[in-house]
């Protein structure tokens, strides 16, 4: 039961409208952050929990966010140190210990991610995970999913509707708080964050809890003239607000002006709270080798928690008697709470794959198989994509388009006198004009960025398909698809997903493509639990892909190849609007009886080349198109190696540790018995693409590298 304080009648102006019950709550949820440090850091020492990371230091700043900011209401990037303003908002401190211990009941992770790493749904705080900075791009997503559903309110009707779907939710005054330390605003994503929320003027709260430390590094070897608020003041309608954070009085009065002139629509605001760091940065770490004891001692005499319950003393808010008080059910609460979580179930090894893919759809289901009605004259792959995409826009308003040069123009009102872009390939032409600037537009040259955003907004209950321009530019947007992406399912215990389709453009054949637009690396996406992974080789299969990885609910990677974009061979009249095809399904492009060959993307067609000739020598090749990188349809493969008993697995990435190897040590692994002949790989050279046209020849694997390898196996 709570003890009843009973605080004097002390006027109020002094404490910015604040009440001195207020001001005790306040500092009860600041000595309850410290305690459950304590309590976290004792635990660790007796190896009863595995990691702990304190926010000592930070707690005024936070539980003044906290008093401004709304559960369930705004929504919360929190990051680890930000514990004061996850208890504020509702979080307990069983929850929190359920997380320590890695519980089957633990509301963040269920058992999987670190704790300090908070999520709940009910309260609108976000998944996330260990990886500095990443959270600026997903909060300005998050806000662009506010404005778009105020305009767009059939796409919250659908969002609601979807898996998940009672997570979903929008308030007309909504904001979103993302935090972080010092430190993580050297990254670039911060960075590529304010410019994106600046250009669109979204409700976006930053707080940089500034502790002069970014694990041993001190700001001013991190932040060119140590302040980050100096650095970003002239950002057009950015406010910025900079205060002591170890006041909570001061932190209050800033965090209200902050989130104010957010709730008004006036444009982001960033704080810049000068908070301290009395614990080392984790228990991985030792401040005394890097602290001298005089830098150490000032920070004691800055500690928030201190002072705050010094001020409550003087000002006749509480005795010292009712400040024991509080501060012994605190512990009390503390213990019944440990007690509680160390006898807490742990989680079933059964859970380990628990929320790898989305439980409610299975693209690889017969839910989306279907049949052609088609309509029309053939077109190519890349005529296919954007008439997929508008059939796909028509039904769902939670889509919306965007990336680099995607729009038609940029300057909407020039539409009327200019064809419009549409991408650098057209793959996206047309869109804009039709449906508008909030549902297809560009963005800044900047991957991580795309990447990000599309994380934000798929987190909120939209359906972003953000175009990446060439596959060989994704790299900068990698830490957001590996660490972000694919894992926000997994780590949240399925509370939260993001399920982004990420279109690009990738592989060679192109005459001149060189190293920077010939660039193969599927694999490096396929080794990705989470992640969907397709490549269509004709136009008919990129539309029922394009549609199914639309309509799944696991975040997609659409490679579409370039050197396919236009050839005649692949085109197909348009399938209707419905037409879908299931993931995980390989398509038998020829039957043959001596020798299968796996392949996918631009190799298909060779292939079909080089079985041609080779047919004429009398010998039959089958042709396995996989189609579906991740998952692939390994049936498909047994089915015709037992059948040929012999196989070339033929790709056209680097041999070496390429996505064919994975398949041909599979094959050689699990069907062994069935084989005639060594499983042999046709690939590309261990080098890269030259842009030379007769070094690009050498370098790619051709046909005849095929005939080449199916003369040989026949022989053996």
């Amino acid at each position: 039961m709570a003890v009843q304080a009973h605080p004097k009648t002390v006027p109020t102006h002094n404490y910015h409208g604040l009440q001195p019950s207020d001001l005790i709550r306040m500092y009860r949820l600041m000595y309850f952050s410290r305690r459950l440090d304590d309590r976290e850091i004792q635990l660790k020492r007796q190896h009863k929990i595995y990691f702990q990371i304190s926010g000592a230091g930070h707690e005024a700043v936070l539980v003044a966010a906290g008093q401004v900011l709304r559960p369930a209401h705004d929504w919360f990037f929190a990051y680890y140190r930000d514990q004061a303003l996850c208890l504020s908002l509702g979080l307990t401190p069983r929850e929190m210990l359920l997380q320590a211990v890695g519980a089957k009941d633990d509301p963040s992770s269920g058992g999987n991610q670190m704790p300090s790493h908070w999520a709940k749904p009910e309260l609108n705080i976000v998944t996330r995970s260990s990886t500095a900075g990443m959270q600026w791009l997903q909060a300005v997503g998050a806000a662009e999913a506010t404005i778009y559903f105020e305009r767009h309110p059939q796409a919250l009707d659908q969002a609601q509707h979807a898996p998940l779907g009672e997570s979903v939710r929008h308030s007309s005054d909504e904001i979103v708080y993302v935090s972080g330390g010092d430190g993580m605003t050297s990254q670039g994503e911060f960075f590529e964050a304010l410019n994106a929320a600046c250009l669109s003027r979204l409700p976006v709260l930053f707080l940089v809890e500034d502790n002069g430390y970014a694990i041993s590094v001190p700001v001013e070897a991190q932040t060119a003239g140590g302040s980050i608020s100096r650095l970003v003041r002239d950002y057009p309608d950015l406010l910025v607000e900079e205060c002591d954070g170890t006041d909570p009085l001061a932190s209050y009065d800033v965090m209200r002006r902050a989130a104010e002139y957010c709730r008004a629509r006036k444009g982001p605001a960033l704080v810049h709270a000068h908070v301290t760091r009395p614990y080392s940065h984790s228990l991985s770490d030792d401040e005394k080798l890097y602290k001298t004891p005089e830098e150490r001692e000032q920070e004691a005499h800055r500690d928030p928690i201190a002072r705050f319950g010094l001020f409550l003393v003087r000002e006749g808010i509480l005795d010292e008697h009712d400040l024991e008080q509080l501060e012994a059910e605190v512990d009390r609460e503390i213990l019944e709470a440990t007690d509680f979580a160390l006898a807490a179930e742990l989680p079933s090894e059964k859970s380990i794959l628990q929320w790898v893919y989305s439980p409610d759809v299975d693209p690889t289901s017969s839910r989306f198989e279907s049949e052609p009605k088609f309509v029309g004259q053939p077109k190519t792959m890349l005529e296919m994509i954007p008439a997929t995409l508008a059939d796909e826009m028509e039904r769902d308003a939670r889509i919306v388009v965007f990336g680099e040069d995607v729009a038609d123009c940029s300057r909407e009102e020039n539409l009327k006198e200019l064809k419009g872009k549409g991408g650098v390939f057209k793959a996206t032409a047309g869109l804009q004009r039709r449906f508008g600037s909030d549902r297809v537009f560009n963005t800044p040259l900047a991957e991580a960025a795309i990447a990000g955003r599309a994380i934000g907004m798929a987190i909120r209950g939209l359906k972003p398909v953000a175009e990446m321009q060439f596959f060989d530019y994704i790299w900068p947007a990698m830490m957001q698809i590996r660490d972000e992406l694919v894992v926000t399912r997994w780590r949240s215990a399925g509370h939260f997903k993001a399920p982004a389709v990420i279109r690009t453009a990738i592989g060679g054949y192109l005459t001149g493509g060189g190293p920077y637009h010939s660039q193969s690396g599927e694999i490096i996406f396929t080794h990705l639990p989470g992640l969907r992974v397709v490549m269509p080789s004709t136009a008919l299969e990129l539309c029922g892909l394009l549609r199914t990885a639309i309509r799944c609910d696991d975040p997609v990677l659409f490679l579409e190849h370039k050197h396919l974009y236009r050839q005649p061979y692949n085109r197909s009249p348009y399938p209707g609007p419905d037409f879908t095809i299931p993931f995980g399904k390989a398509r038998l492009v020829r039957e043959g009886t001596d020798l299968s060959i796996v392949t996918y993307g631009a190799m298909v067609h060779r292939a079909e080349v080089a079985a041609a000739e080779l047919q004429r020598e009398g010998i039959s090749l089958e042709v396995l198109d996989l189609r579906s990188l991740s998952p692939y349809d390994w049936e498909a493969i047994v089915s015709t190696v037992t059948k040929t008993n012999r196989v070339i697995v033929a790709y056209e990435d680097m041999r070496s540790w390429g996505y064919g190897a994975e398949i041909a040590a599979r094959i050689a692994d699990e069907l062994f018995h069935d084989l005639d002949a060594p499983v042999r790989r046709v690939a590309a050279l261990d080098s890269f693409c030259a842009y030379q046209p007769l070094l690009e020849e050498k370098i790619l694997p051709q046909s005849r590298d095929i005939v080449t390898a199916a003369r040989e196996l026949s022989a053996f």
